[in-house]
């Protein structure tokens, strides 16, 4: 078993906190709705998605609030894999 040290769980808390501050103010009440229900079938969607958000949202790149729409753009964007040609 993995278990935390009292630091690190200190750490995963404050950064809980900060993504659901971040989240309530940048995301419609659409766009969070949207976040629910990709959390409730892919969890680790969810977290990559929010944590992609927090970054935007830190480095001053999110200059107003993301819609539903606008967040499904982002979504696609993040879950598009590479495509590779493989030549023989």
């Amino acid at each position: 078993m993995n278990y935390l040290t009292p630091e690190q769980l200190q750490q995963l808390q404050e950064l809980e906190k900060l993504k659901k501050i971040v989240m309530r103010k940048v995301l419609t009440k659409e766009a969070v709705e949207r976040l629910g229900r990709i959390r409730m079938v892919k969890p680790e969607l969810a977290t990559q998605l929010e944590l992609y958000l927090v970054q935007l949202y830190q480095s001053g790149q999110i200059k107003s609030v993301i819609n539903d729409t606008q967040l499904k753009k982002i979504l696609d964007s993040i879950t598009q894999s590479p495509k590779f040609k493989i030549i023989k």
